[in-house]
């Protein structure tokens, strides 16, 4: 026989294994080191600490578990095997597998164990959250309807106890199999012999895991009696009759006979014979099969459908509340509110305080004209829907629309795209703009005043550098010495380099200035630049995890986050805040919601600034908590906003010391805190059926709502948003900033029935919510009248033959004219007041350009009431012109004109001589342009409207260049091209 040699292996493919293990080991901890720095400069290290080790905690413990269970099958099942095998065609059979297995049985012994206790492990790590509420848990001081307990079980224990269950049930699983197996390969168990099947060894160790495994099983149909509080039904969340008078002995029934069918397997050792727990099993199945699914489905079908209204009645009744009071809907006032549809003269006297409140600028609508007025420069962008807050100018709050101007590195030339710029130079926007939100330019403009590079306006001196922002670079490496180069852009100037520098001075950010730290995060994000580049320095600080949500989810993850941050200038920083909402899908029998698809509307449909809620079902939500973060050291801070929540409670106590108390709020933090967006969406989708409070109206559905569809967008099959703005609600004696938002019934009836508002202001005392903040209102209108709905109201507005006194076309005709020649009309939101003892409708229209340079500008303001409606060029126009020629409110919306000086050479009293032949042609150019724009604007032609102000700013040039020196003298032109307005000194939100 030839003798073959086999080649010894050569060190390379080891050292490759070695060095791609050592590659691994060393970014993942690099991964770790940076992630303990970035927590260590925000001064939550104890989160990252408490959450991981838990998880580390649980994935050993599990891990272990399950890598025990199945060893110990394995090991117990080869070392109990028959010495001699018995003697059959089956065990023949096997040998050759044998032969086959046994140079591989030691390692398999080691690899399924620990391959198993991995996924164990993970899955085990992934309820670190459930754990830690478990173990955290406080008690809710109210019992549920049925079990007479605490809710706090079915919220914090029930979900822990439902795991170890689950969790146990695979454990137990996979030692069966694993046992069954072996005890096969090796002859303790045989399938195909006449005599006994299985050795005593084997019918003892598969007896133990079985009856164990029954014991955990009958513990879940223990449990599932108590699960029943959150089964979601067609009709309701929680148990109904057939779940009570059933489901529920069946449950028990089961549960019982669980126990007694492990106790058949144990018994095996002694009876040396799987009759008895065939038997039981069999038994079992049929009771799951029979007292489990056909007793309830005839209960259901004979004894309920025929009477389910009134057998369903206690149980709807107990949703009902429950629902209420789980989304915070139960302190809600419902008023019926009988509407007004015939307008008449002055008839929005009694509502002067309200009127002006009007937001007239949509924020989704104007963040192209904010870019292209105050942007600057092509690197700052804004975000594509804007904010809506409160501010105090000449003793009065104002409605704001606010922006931050953030960096955007995609405006930059391709040509100055490289590491260093991108990461070194531009690392950071510059101010906040602020508009008021109840006023527009004669241009259609808005009003801005706070604005410009550096800030100017009433907001007084605040740190405008925003290093921490919605759209911040992924990192930024930032600061030096003192008394070093300004290597970072601070702002655009109009000096000799046309910038101006800067070195960044905050404390944000992990300083990087020794190798280590370096080469850590080099590692982590793939760029040996951080190590060579001698922009970084021993002062040098990495600015990364940026936007103010990812800060906000990184140290409290344990928190649901709205879906619009917002920027605030609080105590001369400017800061941006988070609501965050503690969540829970267990709490009996309320309702359970898609939060996902209930905070889904048009304007998370079309924007990415404003997002929904991340997908998940709940039928629990608190807003807990806000948090800021400060725009350029990016300090994270959260406070406790509902100190009641028992959830808080327990969250506070897993990570002690993170969350601050109320009291620690600041007057003017407090003062820019409002009502969420978002949980006042899942309160309006809840409140589509919930405000119906009777069961057997409840059952019927007769009187159910929906939300209405966004009548202004092309898209006219998602929800219209909510919108803030400053009412007095009926019987309300001062407006207030609120949250608005209507319904329609449910069906295909456009018609309004119903309004809601919830007050959203928190007031500006320090550490003290205002009293009315969060108070729900709803109007309901009767069911025999019709007010029409926004729907209906803008198929009116876009067939409407009403004309204005200040255009000669009718609306339709303007809305169609500009469509059809070379503009974009943009609608505006479309909001709705209870004011006049009835509804009135207001929206904005704005026009633009087909342009890629363009941006809209507010145009028209239509107006109705009842089945009549009204447009003009502004909102005290229109009011009077639905109103009978006066509304008998002032709006607060007078057009800011821009002031031009234009004095007339030679005229007496100047001093200087008579025109020129020049100035002459040039001031008859300045009147025939005016004259020409101020015709194409009265029939809506606003292309040629552009090209008569063009040619006004040529014709006054002109005139100023002919002109004698001094004789004609214009302001300077302000970043709106507009006059600037008034800066008064601000006074504190009252």
């Amino acid at each position: 026989m030839p003798q073959f040699q086999l080649r010894r292996r050569g060190p390379l493919v080891p050292t490759l294994i070695i060095l791609a293990v050592i590659v691994l080991a060393v970014t993942l901890a690099a991964t770790v080191w940076t992630d303990v720095l970035w927590f260590d400069s925000v001064g939550f290290t104890k989160v990252f600490w408490v959450e991981n080790l838990t998880k580390a905690g649980l994935f050993v413990v599990c891990g272990l578990i399950t890598a025990a269970v199945v060893a110990s099958s394995l090991l117990i099942g080869y070392r109990t095997r028959p010495v001699y095998p018995p003697v059959s065609e089956e065990q023949q059979n096997l040998d050759h597998y044998r032969e086959l297995l046994e140079p591989l049985r030691k390692l398999a012994t080691i690899a399924a164990p620990a391959i198993l206790g991995l996924f164990a492990g993970s899955a085990g790590a992934s309820q670190w959250q459930t754990f830690l509420l478990w173990v955290n848990r406080v008690p809710f001081g109210s019992k549920d309807a049925q079990y007479n307990m605490d809710i706090g079980f079915f919220v914090f224990t029930l979900p822990w106890l439902r795991f170890i269950v689950g969790f146990l049930t695979m454990v137990l699983l996979l030692g069966v199999l694993a046992a069954a197996v072996t005890h096969y390969v090796y002859g303790g168990l045989q399938l195909q012999t006449k005599g006994e099947r299985t050795t005593k060894a084997a019918r003892i160790h598969l007896s133990l895991l079985l009856a164990a495994l029954v014991l955990v099983r009958a513990g879940s149909w223990w449990l599932d009696r108590y699960s029943l509080t959150t089964k979601d039904s067609r009709l309701i969340t929680g148990l109904t009759y057939t779940d009570q008078h059933a489901v529920m002995p069946t449950k028990a029934i089961l549960a019982v006979a669980a126990v007694m069918c492990a106790a058949l397997f144990v018994a095996t050792i002694w009876t040396h014979s799987w009759r008895l727990p065939v038997v039981g099993v069999i038994a079992l199945a049929v009771v799951a099969i029979v007292a489990g699914g056909i007793y309830p489905a005839m209960v259901q079908s004979f004894k309920v459908k025929p009477s389910e209204q009134s057998l369903e009645a206690p149980f709807i009744d107990r949703n009902i509340k429950a629902t209420r009071t789980a989304y915070g809907l139960d302190a809600a006032k419902v008023t019926e509110y009988k509407a007004l549809t015939t307008p008449s003269r002055g008839q929005l006297r009694n509502d002067t305080t309200s009127i002006p409140g009007i937001r007239l600028v949509d924020p989704s609508v104007v963040s192209p004209t904010f870019k292209q007025l105050q942007a600057v420069k092509n690197y700052y962008q804004f975000p594509d829907a804007l904010d809506v807050d409160r501010y105090t100018i000449d003793g009065k709050t104002r409605d704001t629309v606010v922006a931050v101007r953030e960096l955007d590195l995609e405006g930059l030339q391709a040509s100055q795209r490289n590491w260093v710029n991108d990461h070194t130079v531009f690392t950071h926007g510059f101010g906040l703009v602020a508009a008021y939100g109840n006023r527009s330019g004669e241009d259609g403009q808005p009003v801005f005043y706070q604005q410009n590079i550096p800030p100017v306006g009433p907001l007084g001196a605040f740190e405008p550098r925003i290093y921490f922002g919605e759209s911040s670079p992924a990192y930024s490496i930032a600061g030096g010495p003192a008394a070093g180069p300004k290597r970072e852009l601070d702002y655009p100037n109009s000096s000799a380099t046309g910038q101006a520098n800067n070195t960044y001075a905050g404390k944000g950010g992990v300083n990087i200035g020794n190798f280590f730290r370096k080469a850590a995060y080099a590692l982590k994000y793939r760029e040996l630049k951080i190590m060579l580049s001698d922009t970084v320095n021993a002062d040098s600080r990495l600015l990364d995890h940026r936007t103010p949500r990812e800060r906000v989810e990184r140290v409290a993850p344990w928190l649901t986050l709205d879906g619009n941050s917002y920027p605030a200038v609080v105590d001369g920083r400017v800061q941006w805040i988070v609501d965050g909402y503690t969540t829970s899908a267990n709490y009996p029998y309320s309702r359970m919601q898609q939060i996902d698809s209930a905070t889904t509307d048009s304007l998370t449909a079309r924007t990415t600034s404003v997002q929904a809620l991340q997908a998940g079902q709940v039928n629990y939500i608190r807003n807990s908590v806000k948090a800021t973060v400060d725009a350029f050291d990016g300090s994270v801070k959260l406070y406790a906003w509902d100190e009641k929540d028992p959830l808080l409670k327990a969250w506070s106590k897993a990570f002690g010391g993170t969350v601050r108390p109320l009291s620690a709020i600041s007057s003017d933090q407090m003062s820019h805190l409002r009502y969420p967006e978002d949980l006042f969406k899942v309160q309006r989708s809840l409140m589509t059926k919930y405000h119906v409070t009777d069961p057997g109206a409840f059952y019927g559905g007769q009187d159910y709502w929906a939300v209405p569809d966004d009548p202004t967008q092309e898209q006219k099959t998602v929800d219209q948003p909510p919108y803030y703005l400053s009412i007095a609600m009926p019987g309300v004696t001062s407006p207030s900033f609120s949250l608005t938002t209507t319904f329609k019934p449910q069906g295909d009836r456009p018609v309004l029935s119903g309004f809601m508002a919830v007050d959203a202001n928190a007031g500006n005392v320090a550490g003290k919510k205002r009293a009315g903040y969060g108070a729900l209102r709803l109007l309901e209108l009767p069911k025999d009248t019709t007010v029409k709905g926004p729907g209906q109201v803008q198929n009116d507005i876009e067939s409407s033959n009403t004309t204005s006194s200040r255009f000669t076309l009718t609306l339709s005709q303007f809305l169609n004219n500009n469509r059809t020649q070379g503009s974009q009309v943009t609608l505006g939101n479309q909001l709705t007041l209870p004011v006049g003892g009835g509804l009135l409708y207001v929206e904005p229209i704005y026009v633009s350009a087909k342009t890629g340079s363009s941006f809209p500008l507010a145009r028209a303001i239509v107006v109705a009431f009842g089945n009549q409606l009204a447009w003009s060029d502004t909102l005290s126009g229109a009011l009077d012109g639905l109103f009978g020629g006066s509304s008998g409110a002032d709006t607060g919306d007078s057009p800011t004109p821009a002031k031009t000086t234009t004095p007339v050479p030679g005229a007496k009293g100047t001093g200087t001589a008579a025109p020129s032949a020049a100035l002459k042609a040039a001031l008859a150019d300045v009147q025939k342009a005016f004259t020409d724009g101020q015709e194409a604007l009265k029939v809506g032609d606003f292309t040629a409207y552009g090209a008569a102000q063009k040619r006004l700013q040529a014709a006054i040039a002109d005139a100023v260049a002919a002109a004698p020196s001094g004789s004609v003298t214009l302001p300077a032109p302000t970043a709106t091209g507009t006059a600037p307005v008034p800066t008064p000194k601000p006074t504190a939100t009252r």
